[in-house]
């Protein structure tokens, strides 16, 4: 998928169908003079209804069709026929899309589950036909309901992609490249920062046939859970991933003061992400020899709160022991 055809963001107006009005009539046949009434009633409006779709990666069909309508319902007709309900509007999301209302923001529902389904705007009631009003008093009522009108509203649709393990880390620290050497996912590369612009998936092929999935994210900087860089558009992203996996360059500053900063980021964006399982896979190694490998594993067993591997992606060196121990975390019970 290129990065133009990712969207995981998008508003959109939607609007129930009218319910059917209830008929009036009154019966009329050969030889019954007064045969009462017999008006039928309204068919409801159409729904407007969302549905998990596990095909679907992201919310690219909705980008240029922001207003959905349903079917309104059919009169009611004679012999208390009712009329028909209104065509039911379906719009089809990605797993991990969250449903707000747009201008209170508050959180209506997630879809997680495929083919899970849910109503976001009810269609209208249809109205009662004359016949429901008969009595001892009022044997002849020449009125009857008119249908409920649908409901309007303003949606915004965010997706949060569903991983197993979520790559953290700075840009240009080799996320893409990982995620390259290891699934079959084919991530843009460059020499530059903020190459990723957009989340990119992979599956991950384990033994024994099974497999999880892993999620590039888009590098984040010191900060920016308040707005800088383009990091904090995609943190949403992780939330979904129960495994972090906090990806440090061999070559950086202060390997430890960075996964401060990175985790510091998560904690401001969502304090709930601390409790996620997490590892540290230190990039880049083949940089290092024996020597000052052993050298930074002293100093990292001291600094450190959590465990870390040494691998390097382009030299294929402890990919094996990564998937590994990633397997082994989100197994864990």
């Amino acid at each position: 998928m290129t990065e133009g055809n990712f969207v995981d963001y998008v508003k959109i107006h939607v609007t129930s169908g009218n319910g059917g009005s209830g008929s009036a009539h009154l019966h009329r046949e050969k030889f019954i003079e007064k045969g009462g009434p017999d008006g039928g009633d309204g068919g409801r409006g159409g729904h407007i209804i969302i549905k998990g779709n596990k095909n679907l990666w992201t919310l690219l069909h909705l980008k240029f069709k922001r207003h959905l309508r349903a079917g309104h319902g059919g009169n009611g007709a004679k012999s208390r026929s009712t009329g028909h309900d209104g065509q039911d509007e379906y719009i089809e999301v990605p797993l991990g899309t969250t449903l707000r209302d747009t201008e209170t923001d508050k959180v209506i529902f997630e879809i997680t589950e495929d083919g899970q389904e849910f109503i976001a705007a009810e269609g209208g009631m249809g109205g009662r036909g004359n016949w429901h009003f008969k009595s001892s008093t009022n044997q002849t009522p020449r009125y009857a309901q008119p249908g409920i009108d649908g409901y309007e509203a303003q949606l915004t649709l965010e997706l949060k992609v569903l991983a197993d393990v979520g790559l953290v880390g700075y840009p240009n620290v080799g996320k893409s490249t990982l995620l390259a050497a290891i699934t079959a996912a084919k991530p843009k590369i460059a020499n530059y920062e903020f190459t990723t612009l957009k989340p990119n998936l992979g599956i991950v092929q384990y033994r024994d046939f099974r497999s999880f999935v892993m999620a590039d994210i888009p590098g984040i900087i010191e900060g920016a859970a308040e707005g800088k860089g383009i990091g904090h558009r995609f943190l949403r992203h992780i939330e979904r991933n129960s495994t972090l996996l906090f990806m440090i360059p061999a070559d950086a500053d202060s390997i430890a003061g960075q996964y401060d900063v990175l985790l510091h980021e998560l904690q401001k964006y969502n304090p709930e992400m601390l409790d996620k399982s997490r590892l540290i896979a230190i990039t880049k190694s083949d940089m290092l020899d024996d020597e000052l490998t052993a050298e930074l594993s002293e100093e990292l067993d001291r600094e450190l709160p959590i465990p870390y591997l040494f691998i390097s992606s382009v030299a294929q060196q402890g990919l094996v022991e990564l998937k590994d121990a990633l397997w082994k975390m989100l197994n864990e019970e």
